[in-house]
């Protein structure tokens, strides 16, 4: 029974068995022993040529950087070829965590520089508006004054040198000859225009008369200042686009690209091509290759203050902003305090310019109505405005603009204003705080080490790296068993004095910028009082005493709805009503009457909620 369930095995199928488990054994010696897994990886990785990768492993005395005592997949030729390659990767990586934050700096200064430019194109047609509804007979003559005037205001937030008190007073300077012959003397305008000595003499007069009272110095101090925050801002995201260049293009020294060609294709060398190097010794590496990259991080560290407390200066309370909106406030005063001191100022003129310019007592009764209010002038009635005081369809085009409310608060359908956009970039700013000094380990982060149980250790497979860990920075370096680091790049360290002497030109320029808290200010969170769901019920955009109040443009108003009434009817169009910075309230709500509607209407909203 047992022969029919066990046959008897023949002697020669016996030896062919035994052949074929040898061959077998042979077979995965040698798969074991060759370069396939090699020569596939530098395949991959576009190293360089296959052909000089061997079949098998074997020993090359000329070795410099993969040195082994037993068999290679190595030789001289694959060393050049794993240096070349692994300096290439370095400096992709590198180039990938410095692209981000170049974007984000290059994306914030478009931004900033497209909001400066709304903010004054918005100003600029507020003002013209202002001079086409209100003093039409010499707006023709004055726009283009107002057009150099923010011309330049554009430039200056762009870099240009260019003084903002020089421009402001150079505009009022060309206007005075325009406001002297069209509203003090509106009967001498046709004598004194042809004569440029008497335009001249005006213009070269007009700081020592006056005759727009303290309005151009209040405008000029109070547009200097914000502007050249944004200024500085606009400097400061040009200079940080430089040092980011100069990163991503510094040179690897050699003792770093043997270092990271030891770190990474060593192991190949052996047939390793997956193991990953321990996570010390990628840290010595990395810090070693960069240790002139990270003594920026100093620096870095009070540029980006400076960035965040430049910020606030520009964008807290809607500094910039306001000012813009109220040069229109500020040639108006300036305009109605010319045109209330005429007399004296005719007198003035006539003594220091020698000619006797004085119109005939019975012109002073054609002139304007004009009331003393600090905001408000005597529109014309719509029966008598002529046609040069309607606004045509072109013009009224460029001022399209004019037609939403001006965006101080967030609300549903603006953009983001200035203050929204730069609590976004304060809150990205955070991140690169460190960038330089974290460079190393975000290298490492990626796909050079991984949590396991052995690892590379640059001359063989370890449990865990033995080595001494050294810090960040060019002294710590003299101890970095990995990297020999010499002295620093010549091209950060030029960089780096740079970005020193821009962030104490920024202090001796803004000398209590350390005392600005940014996050007590324009913190992470909402602004308080206007949130994104923010309604006028709220009080977010147009309620309390002072606010900006909706206008007539082209039959709309200026939260894009129809003004109440018959719509049909034709008249001058109404300049938007502006909050004046730093002007004197309107006489008209110091009548008891006004006060008395105000309540009535307060209490009426009150009954309403």
């Amino acid at each position: 029974m047992s022969r029919g369930i066990c046959p008897r095995v023949n002697s020669f199928d016996s030896v062919r068995i035994l052949a074929l488990v040898i061959f077998a054994v042979n077979a995965i010696e040698a798969d074991k022993h060759s370069c396939y897994e090699v020569r596939a990886a530098f395949q991959q990785r576009y190293i360089g040529p296959l052909h000089l990768v061997p079949e098998k492993p074997y020993k090359d005395a000329d070795l410099q950087i993969c040195k082994h005592q037993g068999p290679s997949c190595c030789n001289k030729k694959m060393e050049e070829c794993y240096q070349a390659a692994v300096k290439r990767e370095t400096l992709q990586k590198i180039e990938s965590y410095t692209y981000e934050l170049g974007n984000m700096l290059s994306s914030q200064l478009d931004a900033f520089q497209d909001m400066f430019q709304y903010l004054l194109s918005f100003s600029q047609g507020h003002l013209s508006s202002l001079l086409e509804g209100t003093y039409s007979s010499l707006s023709r003559q004055a726009l283009p004054h107002v057009n150099q005037l923010f011309s330049s205001l554009s430039l200056y937030l762009r870099g240009a040198n260019i003084s903002v008190e020089m421009t402001i007073h150079k505009f009022f300077n060309n206007i005075f000859p325009l406001v002297y012959t069209r509203l003090i003397n509106p009967g001498i305008g046709g004598s004194v225009t042809t004569s440029s000595t008497m335009g001249d003499c005006l213009r070269m007069i007009r700081q020592d008369v006056k005759p727009f009272g303290n309005y151009p110095v209040t405008m000029a101090q109070e547009l200097a200042e914000v502007l050249e925050a944004g200024r500085q801002l606009s400097l400061a995201l040009d200079k940080g686009l430089e040092v980011i260049n100069a990163t991503e293009h510094a040179n690897l020294s050699r003792d770093c690209v043997k270092g990271l060609a030891k770190m990474v294709y060593c192991s190949h060398c052996r047939g390793l091509t997956l193991i990953k190097p321990c996570a010390g010794y990628c840290l010595n590496v990395m810090r070693g290759c960069l240790a002139s990259t990270a003594e920026l991080d100093q620096p870095w560290r009070i540029y980006i203050s400076s960035l965040k407390k430049l910020t606030l200066v520009m964008a807290g309370h809607h500094s910039l902003e306001l000012a813009m909106l109220g040069v229109r406030g500020h040639v108006n005063e300036a305009l109605l305090y010319a045109q209330t001191h005429g007399p004296l100022i005719t007198a003035t003129v006539d003594k220091v310019c020698g000619l006797s310019t004085r119109e005939p007592p019975s012109m002073w009764s054609m002139r304007p109505e004009v009331t003393t209010s600090s905001t408000t002038l005597t529109s014309p009635s719509p029966s008598a405005s002529s046609s040069s005081h309607i606004l045509p369809v072109e013009r009224l085009a460029k001022f399209a603009h004019l037609q939403s409310p001006f965006p101080l608060k967030p609300s549903k359908v603006n953009n983001p204003n200035l203050r929204t956009l730069s609590r976004e970039f304060l809150g990205q700013l955070q991140r690169y705080k460190s960038f330089f000094n974290t460079l190393p380990e975000m290298l490492c982060e990626g796909e050079y080490i991984v949590d396991d149980s052995t690892c590379w250790g640059g001359n063989g497979v370890v449990e865990s790296y033995i080595g001494i860990i050294v810090r960040n920075g060019l002294h710590a370096q003299r101890q970095n068993p990995e990297v020999k680091v010499r002295s620093m790049d010549p091209t950060i360290a030029e960089f780096k004095k740079r970005l020193e002497h821009f962030n104490q030109e920024t202090q001796e320029k803004f000398p209590n910028l350390n005392e600005i808290e940014v996050w007590e200010e324009l913190g992470s969170g909402e602004e308080q009082g206007s949130t994104a769901d923010c309604d006028d019920e709220d009080g977010c955009q147009s309620s309390g005493d002072g606010d900006e109040q909706n206008y007539d443009i082209n039959g709309q108003t200026s939260d894009g709805g129809q003004p109440e009434g018959d719509n049909t009817q034709e008249g001058p169009p109404k300049p938007p009503a502006v909050k004046v910075v730093g002007g004197s309230p309107p006489t008209s709500w110091q009548q008891p009457w006004c006060l008395a509607l105000l309540f009535a209407e307060l209490f009426l909203k009150w009954l309403l909620i």
